[in-house]
């Protein structure tokens, strides 16, 4: 039997375990050591716009879908770029809709968040192609949101790490599918690569509803851990100087983290991350797996050994596995 074969034959009875297949290594045993979260602050770190607290604040109305441009469509679904309403700014995303006929609630909905692409680089309709087309394919709505200052999307693009635009368009995405009139508004997931790995794990502590998350070599650590594990952090050296150090203001730091509210998570979490990753440090994921499972919630840590920031040896195995997820979490 072929690894290929061995991982479609697992995904079908959906018992996949990570002594399966040879490709991937077990993450270590939860250490307690690395797991202790300070309870989320209140105060004046709530009022902050980039804290939890604030993100949960807020209302994400959305608006109805603008079709703005049909596409050559895929092997069994139809490809759009529509426009949607994100703080008054119209922003662009790519839809994708299944040929096949619609179930009695409506089809389930994958909300995809990009990683860094430059903004001025950035197009609705390049780069992550095979991505959507796995779960276009699997028979989901597929969003996937430009973001502000993104190709033609209206508005300046942000640092997604000291500002709450990019979470704001994609929970504003998020409300939009779910006003799609063949969507199911209950049947939503969502998956993020890199900077929409730390998208996705915002939106899963917001409060909005999301039933599973996917997330590929995500930025996810806390804050107080990415200052001291990640080497892309020019903005940590601003934030410190307006808010003090995590040792001397920790409430705002724990505040501003995802990982502080971990307990609140609203569905699974599945992980996927490439030891040899040189951009994003697969630290992260293996923290964030602990993290999840230390505060009494579910997930899945896939190490890809050797691979890179984007998965790309073992890309088709590991959309087998983020697929297999949805369908168990978002589908049913």
């Amino acid at each position: 039997m072929t690894r290929t074969h061995l991982i479609r034959t697992v995904l079908l009875t959906f018992t996949l375990t990570l002594t399966l297949v040879g490709c991937f290594t077990s993450a270590p045993p939860p250490n307690p050591d690395l797991l202790t979260v300070t309870d989320p602050p209140g105060g004046l770190v709530a009022a902050h716009p980039l804290s939890i607290a604030a993100l949960r604040d807020r209302t994400y109305p959305g608006s109805d879908f603008v079709f703005e441009q049909t596409l050559e469509p895929g092997i069994n679904y139809n490809r759009y770029v529509v426009s949607y309403l994100s703080d008054g700014l119209k922003i662009y995303a790519l839809l994708t809709i299944p040929m096949s006929e619609r179930p009695p609630t409506g089809y389930p909905v994958v909300i995809f968040n990009h990683g860094y692409i430059p903004p001025d680089e950035y197009r609705t309709t390049e780069r992550y192609l095979a991505y959507t087309d796995a779960f276009a394919r699997a028979g989901y709505i597929v969003v996937k949101s430009d973001y502000r200052g993104h190709g033609s999307s209206e508005g300046d693009p942000e640092s997604a790490y000291t500002s709450s635009g990019y979470v704001t368009d994609v929970l504003n995405a998020l409300a939009s599918a779910r006003r799609y009139p063949d969507a199911d508004p209950n049947r939503v997931g969502m998956w993020g690569h890199s900077m929409g790995g730390y998208i996705t794990l915002r939106a899963l502590v917001a409060g909005q509803g999301v039933k599973a998350g996917v997330i590929w070599a995500g930025v996810v650590d806390s804050y107080t851990d990415m200052l001291t594990t990640w080497f892309r952090r020019d903005w940590g050296d601003r934030m410190i100087g307006s808010y003090g150090s995590p040792q001397t203001n920790p409430d705002f730091w724990n505040g501003i983290s995802a990982n502080s509210y971990l307990a609140d998570l609203s569905g699974p979490v599945q992980i996927h991350t490439g030891t040899g990753d040189a951009t994003v440090p697969y630290g992260m994921s293996v923290r964030l797996d602990q993290q999840i499972r230390a505060a009494g919630g579910t997930s899945e840590l896939f190490l890809w050994e050797g691979d890179d920031h984007n998965i790309a040896t073992h890309r088709d195995d590991a959309l087998l596995l983020s697929v297999a997820f949805m369908h168990v979490h978002v589908r049913g």
